[in-house]
């Protein structure tokens, strides 16, 4: 059974994503951010032994300690992470300051203290990005999001200097675009949008798990399978 650790599991398209990797065999440990929200805990009592709820604050370096401490007790190695944590905020300073702590420093500070844990795995890194951060196919005017744009396009940046570096020594990475789904990121679930997470995770769990001939390119891919230019 291989063992796959989520960022951001609690709600919207890290939830579904649990239960679309629980229901596919593997062994899911949850990062959860909101242990009063009760759906990972039922999530948990359906799949028992297979879903473990770990507490993790991407944005705070000891929860993420702590987080990869857990897990080391519960398995031996992790073979898949997908960073899917992420939030909106306005564009205030401690707005802007929040979205980039956790759409990118809390991304590159998870996998920096998940790498020692992945060695012995199948190395697969997984990241959600959006078009936000695509600079030369974003049609956006920023009016209320531009730390989110700004947070996706230096996640962008950061994975590709991930790539450069990991990527000899064996890892590979799926770099994926949800589309605009009906999800929580802004605090409450979304009344507008294409997608339900559902659907979206649906894709996603396809794309993290399959392997591809091109792993030497790094490429972002959305839920339709098409390549968007970062």
């Amino acid at each position: 059974m291989e063992n796959v650790f989520i960022t951001g599991a609690d709600r919207g398209v890290g939830f579904a994503l649990c239960e679309e990797f629980a229901a596919h065999g593997f062994r899911v440990l949850a990062g959860q951010y909101m242990p009063e929200w009760g759906a990972l805990a039922e999530l948990a009592e359906k799949y028992p032994g297979q879903v473990e709820c770990i507490l993790l604050d991407v944005s705070d370096t000891a929860s993420v300690q702590e987080a990869v401490r857990t897990a080391s007790e519960l398995v031996d190695r992790i073979d898949i992470l997908v960073n899917c944590a992420g939030i909106i905020r306005d564009d205030s300073r401690k707005g802007f300051y929040d979205t980039l702590n956790t759409n990118t420093v809390g991304t590159l500070r998870t996998v920096e203290l998940f790498l020692p844990l992945m060695k012995a795995g199948r190395r697969r890194l997984c990241f959600f990005s959006s078009e936000a951060g695509s600079i030369s196919m974003l049609h956006r005017t920023g009016d209320g999001d531009t730390s989110y744009c700004v947070s996706k396009a230096m996640l962008n940046m950061t994975v590709r200097l991930m790539f450069n570096e990991l990527r000899p020594e064996g890892y590979t990475f799926r770099v994926y675009h949800p589309g605009w789904v009906r999800s929580y990121m802004s605090g409450k679930k979304a009344d507008r949008g294409h997608y339900e997470p559902e659907e979206s995770a649906a894709v996603a769990f396809r794309q993290f798990t399959q392997e591809r001939s091109f792993e030497d390119a790094l490429v972002m891919t959305d839920i339709k399978g098409e390549v968007w230019p970062f």
